[in-house]
């Protein structure tokens, strides 16, 4: 420890003994340092905070089409500080008041890119950030790039919007013209070779139509020859006349004449094809049952004379056999037309094979494109509805949350740090030049540092002998440097206090 001691009296007195060029140097270092600094132009940043919301103007739209809002208002804002932006900011702000020539242009919207920051928060939030020389310059470069962002947004929705009814329409133009050619194409072959074959479709949709009619008209034909059957096995067993009055024989009563019509209507309903489950043929049956018993217990009365008449049952008989067997005939007509319609099909597909497959190709061609250009049509008038929406309520509505501050004292440099850094370098630097010429020097403060350096031993030393105009003469040196050195701190204190009015003065 006495070791260390003596090397930083050793060095202090070094130092101490060359105290002028130490202050010298801090003086020089000191006036240099902070004429540099108050060389540094001010610097006052300016922010702003957007707040950006997505609408959802109609109904159908959902989460894809805010997602395309979304990366159009990405793409500006990545884009918000591109040169062609910046040069409408330096031509729309006190910035053209600077610029003569292109190439002054170039030069402030170069340095316009390193004093511009666009940093996006949560929640579309976006702030915006700019450094100019002045306060209002700084507000001002902000409000205009506020403003470029808004108006970039909107006219790029509107833009979109605009290309792409540009697009449809082109697109809508051209499959229009392909499928007037289908269907001119279509039409053609309509003619050549369909117009005189039954029914509508291909040659095969047209054979299987005709296959499902044949099978339901057989279904028909089926039922009406069984209803003709019924009928006619009904008027096999019932008499064409009754006794009349004057005949001999009985006349009929309420009961027997109820009986012949339920039996009428029983006959009716098989002849229609109804089974014995049927709820109609059960009730008939019940009722039929019912007037037999009440017919067997009415008396007959004789009559007075006359021949027979026609019996009623048999009449209806006979007007239902006349109806079925039209019917029969009529469906017997259409299965042999239909038969005669699938003879025509089938001779035209072997006349010609390969009719059926460019007709399925000229069909296929033209659904393709009809299709095509329905779904295009469709997003079209989709797309012109959006359009029409988004110019009477904007889709995206932008809010400023905080406007463009007016700094009123600089934000850069921190110049009463810098002062006091230059002034703390000034004075290293004095103190380092004074020891590192200690060390060049060949002398010995010290009798020890003289007996380590030479090898030998020290018999003893002399003390320095003062006379009183010395000691004066040492004292006035004294005071003159503590004054140079209070000038210096002076000096500082001096500039410091003047970047504080300079900054009350600004504010």
């Amino acid at each position: 420890m006495g070791g260390l001691w003596d090397e930083i009296r050793t060095a202090l007195h070094g130092v101490w003994q060359r105290r002028w060029i130490a202050m010298a140097v801090a003086w020089g270092v000191c006036l240099a340092g902070w004429l540099v600094v108050s060389q540094i132009p001010n610097q006052y940043e300016s922010r702003a905070r957007i707040f950006v919301q997505l609408r959802q103007i109609l109904p159908g739209e959902g989460i894809a089409t805010q997602q395309e809002q979304q990366k159009d208002i990405d793409r500006v804002r990545t884009t918000l500080a591109s040169a062609t932006n910046l040069e409408k900011v330096v031509r729309g702000t006190d910035l053209a008041n600077t610029v003569a020539t292109d190439r002054d242009v170039a030069d402030r919207v170069a340095g316009l890119q390193k004093k511009i920051k666009i940093t996006a928060q949560q929640d579309n939030l976006f702030e915006i950030t700019a450094t100019a020389d002045n306060g209002k310059l700084s507000r001002t470069i902000v409000q205009k790039l506020i403003d470029i962002f808004v108006e970039d947004n909107l006219g790029t929705i509107r833009d979109e919007a605009s290309q792409s009814l540009q697009f449809l329409d082109q697109q809508l133009a051209q499959r229009q013209k392909a499928l007037q050619e289908a269907e001119a194409k279509k039409a053609d072959f309509q003619d050549r070779y369909l117009g005189s074959l039954p029914g509508t479709g291909t040659l095969s949709e047209r054979l299987s139509a005709a296959r499902a009619q044949l099978a339901q008209v057989n279904q028909e034909l089926a039922a009406a020859q069984s209803g003709l059957a019924a009928v006619n096995g009904q008027m096999a067993g019932t008499s064409a006349t009754v006794a009349g009055p004057g005949g001999g024989g009985g006349v009929a009563g309420p009961a027997r004449a109820r009986l012949s019509a339920i039996q009428g209507q029983l006959t009716e309903a098989r002849a229609r094809g109804w089974t014995d489950s049927h709820p109609d043929v059960i009730a008939l049956k019940s009722q039929l049952s019912a007037a037999q018993g009440a017919a067997k217990r009415e008396p007959v009365y004789s009559g007075g004379g006359g021949g027979a008449s026609a019996n009623p049952l048999y009449l209806s008989l006979r007007a239902m056999q006349a109806d079925k067997a039209a019917q029969v005939a009529a469906l017997t007509n259409r299965k042999a037309q239909i038969e005669a319609d699938m003879g025509a099909i089938d001779q035209k597909i072997a006349g010609d094979p390969a009719a059926a497959q460019e007709q399925a190709e000229i069909d296929r061609n033209y659904q393709v494109m009809k299709s095509a250009y329905d779904k295009l049509l469709a997003d079209r008038e989709q797309v012109k509805l959006r359009s029409q929406a988004a110019g009477q309520a904007d889709a995206v509505k932008f809010n400023v949350i905080d406007p463009p501050t007016a700094p009123p004292s600089p934000t850069a440099p921190n110049r009463p740090l810098l002062l006091t850094g230059v002034l703390i370098v000034g004075l290293g630097a004095g103190v380092a030049v004074a020891f590192g010429l200690s060390q060049l020097a060949g002398t010995f403060p010290t009798t020890a540092r003289l007996e380590k350096m030479s090898g030998m031993p020290v018999i003893g030393s002399i003390g320095e002998v003062v006379t009183g105009a010395q000691t004066a003469l040492r004292r006035k040196r004294l005071q003159m440097f503590a004054a140079a050195t209070a000038g210096l701190v002076v000096a500082w204190v001096a500039l410091l206090g003047l970047e504080m009015l300079q900054r009350g003065m600004s504010a």
